[in-house]
């Protein structure tokens, strides 16, 4: 029964190495961004719809953060090659090049944040500034939560795994990041 069970994750370890190497790794941490990020939405629905049940669900926003969570695919895939290639990585203590890596990738989370808002609001049919207006309003909740949470999930995904995990590893994380997303956005 074992062997049976390591043969069938052996199987379907070879049938999803493809998606994670290559040209397709970026198709693979695009389209899981904007899966994950309309995942998150939808339970968060479920749960504003749990404590009102007369409300409705919005299939148009579970769609806005799906085509935002997609734009921010190829963003986050390029981004975290380069954060490998602009850190040290010899002459320093492996732990020291990690919050280094660390660091620099905190120093752009209110670039992602921004983006996120800006995109959500241009989908939604709000103007630019207007969606700049809201980022700037929201700012301080988004980033006393991503310092909460990202500064750690950061430290296992920059030491324990391989750059081309990385996108997915923030996409997991990220479903629970993005519930809080889409209830920061869509608060009234």
């Amino acid at each position: 029964m074992r062997a049976r069970i390591i043969q069938q994750l052996a199987a379907l370890a070879r049938f999803y190495a493809p998606l994670f190497g290559g040209r397709n790794l970026i198709i693979t941490n695009t389209v899981s961004s904007g899966f994950l990020l309309g995942t998150a939405d939808i339970v968060q629905q479920a749960l504003e719809r749990r404590q009102n049940p007369t409300r409705k669900w919005d299939v148009d926003r579970a769609a806005h953060m799906f085509i935002t969570g997609c734009s921010m695919g190829p963003l986050l895939h390029y981004w975290y090659f380069l954060v490998d290639k602009i850190t040290p990585r010899k002459g320093l203590e492996h732990f020291k090049v990690v919050v280094i890596k660390v660091m620099i990738d905190q120093s752009f989370a209110p670039f992602f944040g921004c983006w996120y808002f800006t995109m959500m609001g241009l989908l939604q049919g709000h103007s630019l500034a207007d969606s700049l207006k809201e980022f700037r309003e929201k700012f301080w909740d988004y980033y006393l939560a991503e310092l909460t949470l990202w500064p750690a999930a950061q430290m296992v995904n920059f030491l324990f795994l391989p750059p081309h995990y990385r996108v997915l590893f923030v996409n997991v994380v990220t479903l629970g990041w993005n519930m809080y997303l889409s209830y920061l956005k869509h608060r009234n």
